[in-house]
């Protein structure tokens, strides 16, 4: 099992987004048993229990998302352990994740796996509903090319 953990700030709009987006490409493919995914936050005891922001989950919704049932949670040490994949959304919460995982998960930029030009997903909290379209769109471009990489380095030696 490749197990992927997308890691933002609080926990409620960007990592929920990428987790509901991505289990929904690995659903698409029938990847289930292959790939589990999860989200956290650097800053998670803000909103510990939380479900995601509700512009997120409206905007996930439009695109056919339910990210409703997940809940914010703190990045937790072990998470190193556990996971192959630590992506996080800027380089803040690169820099946090990198500085608590000193072995372990590779931990890489999320938009490393986009084909655009941009380095970091623009945190839309403070903004308004185009934030979360944006995010979105970088989102689901990422989430294809990380899906193709887990396939290529994990998934194909198994056929």
């Amino acid at each position: 099992m490749v197990r992927v953990l997308f890691v933002c700030m609080g926990n409620i709009c960007r990592s929920p987004i990428a987790q509901g987006v991505f289990e929904e490409r690995v659903r698409r493919e029938g990847l289930e048993g292959e790939i589990s995914a999860d989200s956290a936050g650097t800053h998670g005891f803000y909103h510990a229990g939380e479900p995601p922001d509700y512009r997120a989950q409206e905007s996930a919704r439009a695109r056919g998302l339910d990210i409703s049932r997940q809940r914010a949670r703190l990045l937790d040490p072990e998470d190193c352990r556990r996971f192959d994949y630590i992506l996080t959304m800027d380089e803040e919460n690169y820099r946090r994740v990198a500085g608590i995982c000193r072995y372990g998960a590779e931990i890489r930029p999320f938009l490393d796996y986009a084909p655009g030009p941009e380095t970091e997903v623009p945190d839309p909290y403070y903004g308004g509903p185009d934030g979360f379209e944006h995010a979105l769109d970088l989102i689901e471009e990422a989430s294809e090319g990380l899906l193709e990489e887990i396939r290529a380095r994990h998934l194909e030696r198994r056929v």
